[in-house]
């Protein structure tokens, strides 16, 4: 027990740092090769956070347990804007620019609503018993090739204007890159820590499957994009902070479900009640109301998304107590 708390804190101790390390080196990045800082968001620092979901859902895919799976990435998803932006946005107000109100989120809600209605088989069926099928996986890989498509376009036509400010910050192209590289190895190896750690707590106090996806192992997972959002935050970087929670949310449910569903098989009995899904959807239709009206996510506003996040897991916890 003792041995799992060290284990605990020491994650917590590398992933904080291998988030700072990987802030200043991805933004470094996008400033050499005079690359948007949004989409070095949505592409090296959302799927780089989302390394740990990925690796989680295959092994829990191998071994069966496919609560976990599901559990990982609806919790993540609804962690990952409730509590993370939530978070960040008390640390400074989070300005969100035209694009990605009119294109990147957008795509974000589409492909969210279509992974919701894909669990909801018991809804437009009552006959049917819900589950996730490999021809399931299959759609939502599709559906993630229309985000690949707007990132393609992205590289060829938006390149990012250097101010002399940013001059006289950016690391030098190699030290950017050797930055990148081992903040994102210290951000796998720390979330790992967490994440096992923190389950073998979980399971040494008799949790159940469905709330150590929805909770251990959806808030250890997470831990990568809240500590890397929080920090992009202070340092001024509003388009990495938000670009990796919209990138992550995507590439969860488009690649961290889909893919080892496609290749792997289906998941054949879904246990999550229809109040899950629906927390999810509602809350990145917030984050598109939020980010539609002022073009910035305020304090008040991250205030309303940590108290849905409180109500919501409450609702987890004291629903999981006999």
């Amino acid at each position: 027990m003792i041995g799992q708390v060290m284990l605990l804190v020491v994650g917590f101790v590398v992933l904080i740092k291998g988030a700072d390390v990987f802030v200043d080196g991805a933004s470094s990045v996008a400033r050499n090769f005079k690359i948007s800082k949004m989409l070095i968001g949505l592409t090296i620092v959302s799927f780089g956070t989302s390394a740990p979901e990925f690796a989680v859902s295959v092994k829990s895919l191998l071994s069966g347990n496919g609560d976990i799976v599901l559990g990982n990435v609806i919790g993540s998803n609804i962690l990952n804007i409730l509590l993370i932006l939530g978070i960040a946005s008390l640390v400074h107000s989070l300005h969100v620019k035209n694009a990605t109100v009119k294109r990147e989120l957008p795509i974000t809600l589409l492909i969210t609503a279509i992974f919701a209605a894909l669990l909801s088989d018991h809804l437009f069926d009552p006959k049917l018993n819900n589950m996730f099928t490999r021809g399931d996986g299959i759609v939502l890989l599709l559906s993630f090739s229309i985000f690949v498509y707007y990132l393609i376009a992205m590289m060829r036509n938006k390149t990012a204007e250097i101010t002399e400010e940013d001059n006289k910050s950016y690391l030098p192209l190699f030290k950017a890159v050797l930055y990148t590289i081992v903040g994102i190895l210290a951000i796998i190896i720390g979330s790992n820590l967490v994440v096992d750690s923190a389950s073998n707590l979980a399971t040494i106090l008799g949790v159940s499957q469905k709330i150590i996806g929805l909770t251990i192992v959806a808030l250890g997972t997470s831990l990568p994009e809240l500590v890397t959002s929080v920090v992009a935050t202070k340092k001024g970087e509003y388009d990495i902070a938000i670009g990796n929670v919209v990138g992550s949310n995507i590439f969860n449910i488009g690649v961290v479900i889909g893919l080892p569903v496609a290749l792997l098989g289906g998941i054949s009995h879904v246990t999550f009640d229809i109040i899950d899904l629906f927390v999810m959807l509602s809350a990145t239709i917030l984050l598109f109301i939020f980010s539609f009206n002022d073009r910035k996510i305020t304090k008040r506003e991250g205030i309303i998304l940590l108290l849905i996040f409180v109500i919501y897991y409450t609702h987890i916890i004291m629903g999981s107590i006999k």
